[in-house]
């Protein structure tokens, strides 16, 4: 059966939740009987987030899925390409750094974003494929996690889904955000691990 790694991250700043880990919580409560799932959840740290990263894809990994919450998303994106550009939010443009010195200035996912997207929006999970991930630690993870599967012939095919806050975490701060429920965006991500269970074989 196909093994995953299936990252989220911890809450940040005013967030005392993150809606990628509730998410992923949510849908290791419904797995595939076809699928090997290991679940990490990285903390809002450049330099840790890549380092544990690089520990977790070592362990035979055939396909990466890493979460990001996305605050005013109203559904789910499947960001498609990672450039090789980090920033912090307070930081201006001008201040950005290369992710990896001499690196490729993108990634591309090769799997089949569009026809997860279809298909979440066929089970009536509002969903759609990006082409930018921006400049923080969501376009970070699917860079490093292309860079580091190439650089090490790791073979892993990665994608990264932006998913919108819950309810729950709206109300809490008080903010005028579009939001999902936690379980509607687990529908959507169990669509991905259906597909990858039936169509992904085993190394």
């Amino acid at each position: 059966m196909p093994k995953v790694l299936l990252t989220a991250y911890a809450p940040y700043d005013d967030w005392s939740a993150n809606a990628s880990w509730m998410v992923l919580q949510e849908v290791t409560r419904d797995l595939p009987a076809e699928i090997e799932l290991v679940t990490r959840l990285y903390p809002v740290d450049f330099a840790e987030m890549t380092n544990r990263l690089g520990q977790d894809l070592t362990s035979d990994i055939d396909i990466a899925i890493h979460l990001g919450q996305a605050p005013g998303n109203s559904r789910i994106d499947l960001e498609s390409v990672a450039i090789n550009c980090g920033k912090l939010r307070d930081q201006r443009p001008e201040e950005a750094w290369p992710l990896v010195e001499g690196g490729p200035v993108a990634y591309q996912s090769s799997l089949p974003l569009a026809e997860w997207a279809r298909q979440m929006r066929s089970e009536g999970v509002p969903a759609e494929v990006s082409h930018h991930a921006g400049t923080y630690l969501c376009n970070a993870i699917l860079y490093m996690s292309h860079h580091l599967s190439v650089e090490n012939a790791l073979g892993v095919q990665s994608a990264f889904m932006h998913v919108p806050v819950a309810p729950e975490q709206v109300i809490a701060r008080r903010m005028d955000l579009a939001s999902l429920p936690i379980a509607e965006t687990a529908r959507g991500l169990r669509v991905v691990l259906d597909d990858i269970a039936a169509r992904v074989p085993a190394r």
